[in-house]
């Protein structure tokens, strides 16, 4: 790990949570009760990078801005234009401390250093299911699949259950696609969508598991059949990342 920063204020005896830059988040870790996930346009790959930088450097810069964020990561889309931001919280309320108290002014100093940034949406989730990387898998996720499915109304039984006859269609594969480390299922807590946070080893991989016979990963055969022409099921996509930056809080100063 790389300590960022560490601080202690003079005359108020105030711990200050240092930023720590990891190799990757943990999406299956108990202690986060939700993740938020959101998509910034910035248009070239250059911008991605830039982008990338200005938030290293403006979050460097600060102590942790609240203990119950718990990871913040940031993964460059394939598409050379998106960015994907995902983070873990302890609960909604603080996220919504963050927000009040200094997210603001972090993306207004982002905005000066890379103009125009087109900020496309926020969702909220709860992770539901993870399929886990092997006991000593060591392996390191050099691609971000997010797969999105989208629902033409307020569900959680219908969100779980669709995220249910994946894994039940998974159960039946003879083998999984080589490549693929984990998935991490997370179901929106407006009750509509659910969002698959799978990990690869390259993007090689997932291409190569989506050329094969099927639609998308998995063999042909009625349970998958079923998962892709689940009832109310209205949108969705596939994206591929790479990741660029994650963080999370350290020890106090």
């Amino acid at each position: 790990m790389v300590v960022m920063r560490t601080e202690r204020c003079a005359g108020e005896g105030k711990t200050v949570m240092t930023t720590h830059v990891t190799d990757r988040p943990d999406p299956a870790r108990t202690d986060a009760g939700i993740a938020k996930a959101s998509t910034w346009n910035v248009g070239t790959p250059q911008r991605q990078r830039e982008a990338v930088d200005a938030i290293r450097k403006v979050w460097g810069s600060r102590e942790w801005p609240h203990p119950g964020l718990l990871s913040y990561s940031v993964h460059a889309g394939e598409d050379g234009a998106t960015l994907l931001h995902y983070s873990q919280w302890t609960g909604e309320q603080a996220y919504q401390d963050f927000v009040r108290e200094g997210r603001d002014t972090r993306n207004a100093e982002i905005d000066a250093a890379v103009p125009g940034i087109e900020r496309l949406g926020l969702h909220t989730y709860e992770l539901y299911r993870s399929g886990l990387r092997a006991e000593g898998d060591t392996r390191e996720t050099g691609c971000v699949v997010i797969v999105d499915v989208e629902f033409d109304g307020p569900d959680a039984a219908r969100q779980r259950d669709w995220v249910d006859s994946v894994f039940e269609a998974l159960g039946q594969e003879e083998g999984l696609p080589e490549g693929g480390i984990a998935a991490h299922f997370h179901v929106g807590t407006d009750g509509t969508r659910v969002l698959n946070y799978a990990e690869w080893e390259s993007a090689e991989h997932h291409i190569a598991a989506l050329a094969a016979p099927g639609e998308g990963v998995g063999s042909p055969s009625p349970l998958w059949e079923r998962v892709q022409k689940y009832p109310g099921m209205t949108g969705g996509g596939v994206h591929r990342y790479t990741p660029a930056l994650s963080m999370e809080p350290g020890g106090g100063a």
